[in-house]
């Protein structure tokens, strides 16, 4: 990290499709070896499916992007813990997620989550894990779930919170 300037945050254009920031950079996530096409078209493709399958599952959502932004943000961890070096031991301390780092958290799970699950295409299984998480269950739920559990059963640390 540089000590000199905070790094500038850069420009992150809308996607073709939705006009949306989030979704540029949940593909960009999701892309492999530079393949952007490639990642377009398994999220796109996933939404797609969402849609085929109904979005009238969904309560509050009017969109499939809609969908796409509940299932985030029910991904998104409010907690997390962090190492501490105290006096020859280490602590979690639990500590607030910057908001920045929730929505990265929230995609690199939701894709980590999407790949480990079982089944045909990514299309197929990103789809799943997107309706899973909006309906606040599925693999990604879970982890923010215990994430907050770890921050709340370190709490009694968090004095040493710098």
């Amino acid at each position: 990290m540089s000590r000199r300037r905070a790094a500038s945050k850069r420009v992150v254009l809308p996607d073709p499709v939705y006009q949306e920031e989030m979704v540029t950079k949940f593909i960009s996530c999701m892309m492999k070896h530079g393949k952007r096409s490639a990642a377009e078209k398994q999220f796109y493709g996933a939404l797609e499916t969402i849609s085929q399958k109904g979005i009238q599952d969904f309560p509050k959502c009017e969109s499939v992007l809609d969908v796409f932004r509940l299932a985030i943000e029910n991904a998104k961890p409010l907690l997390e813990v962090k190492s501490r070096r105290v006096g020859g031991s280490n602590y979690q301390v639990p500590v607030e997620v910057r908001p920045e780092r929730r929505e990265a958290l929230a995609f690199r799970w939701l894709i980590d989550f999407s790949r480990k699950r079982p089944g045909r295409s990514m299309r197929e299984r990103l789809a799943a894990e997107i309706a899973d998480a909006a309906h606040r269950r599925g693999a990604t739920v879970k982890r923010r779930e215990d994430v907050h559990k770890m921050a709340d059963a370190n709490k009694a640390f968090a004095h040493y919170r710098w």
